[in-house]
């Protein structure tokens, strides 16, 4: 308690630090992000986020987000069940290969996909017989979004399960609750909060991936660019206002993601608080 109310030197320079860190690299790039667009007026701007390429971006960015918070929400609350509810041979190697997505480059993992269904591929005359097309169009870009991005539910899972233990499930299985009524009456009440704070997690980090979306998509303009391909599209091309302006819609979604997250947080302390 004395460190907490401490009021001298080392206090005040690790504000500082923290006041400079975040001015120079979030606060001038943000400032600048939404000056640029806005630097030829608002009719330009307004322009330029409603393009037809850039409004084409932006649904498919959506969509690649949905499918991948969706499906990675039932992956997430499956392998966390799995983990710490039951005791079994491999779990710390199903534990590892959960967090491979964190430790493998996004680019990597392209290559890795399209190694696995592209042209060269032994699966792509069995796709190609039934017309799946996944490289250089939109499931493989879902299919990317999904990887880099499963680990997030489950990691935020995973603690909580752990620190409420089995106890009160077995005690509900003794008094005849089936698995589902277990789950539903006495598990997601614990998880809930964790479960919305990994998938603002996830949502944030689906919105902006670049790397293995950038491999796979084939840069197909209308067709398989996501707004941060799109945006790296209008840069290259020294369209410098709409590269900015689509940049502008990814800062407002990570605005909104922020403060969900900070109302999910205050929510879950909240709770905690209570149960206390």
């Amino acid at each position: 308690m004395e460190l907490r109310k401490n009021s001298g030197v080392l206090k005040w320079v690790l504000i500082g630090i923290c006041f400079v860190f975040l001015i120079v690299f979030l606060i001038l790039p943000l400032i600048y992000i939404i000056t640029t667009a806005l630097r030829q007026g608002i009719s330009a701007y307004i322009d330029a986020v409603t393009d037809e390429y850039a409004v084409k971006a932006a649904l498919l960015t959506i969509k690649a987000t949905i499918w991948a918070v969706v499906i990675n929400t039932i992956f997430g609350l499956a392998a966390a069940w799995c983990l710490t509810k039951y005791a079994f041979k491999g779990k710390k190697i199903i534990s590892t290969f959960i967090d491979l997505p964190v430790t493998v480059s996004p680019i990597i993992a392209g290559l890795i996909f399209v190694l696995t269904f592209g042209r060269q591929s032994d699966l792509y005359p069995i796709l190609d017989e039934y017309g799946i097309q996944i490289i250089f169009a939109v499931p493989g870009i879902i299919l990317a979004t999904i990887f880099v991005t499963f680990p997030f539910i489950s990691r935020e899972l995973i603690p909580v399960l752990t620190a409420q233990g089995t106890d009160e499930e077995e005690a509900a299985a003794l008094m005849g609750a089936g698995t589902f009524t277990i789950f539903r009456k006495v598990t997601l009440p614990h998880i809930k909060w964790a479960l919305l704070y990994g998938i603002v997690l996830c949502t944030a980090r689906a919105m902006g991936e670049f790397g293995a979306v950038s491999v796979l998509s084939g840069h197909l303009r209308g067709k398989t660019n996501t707004l941060p391909l799109y945006i790296e599209l209008l840069y290259q091309g020294y369209d410098f206002t709409g590269a900015f302006a689509a940049s502008s819609v990814l800062v407002v979604m990570a605005i909104i993601i922020l403060i969900l997250r900070l109302i999910l947080e205050w929510k879950g302390k909240k709770s905690l608080d209570m149960q206390k």
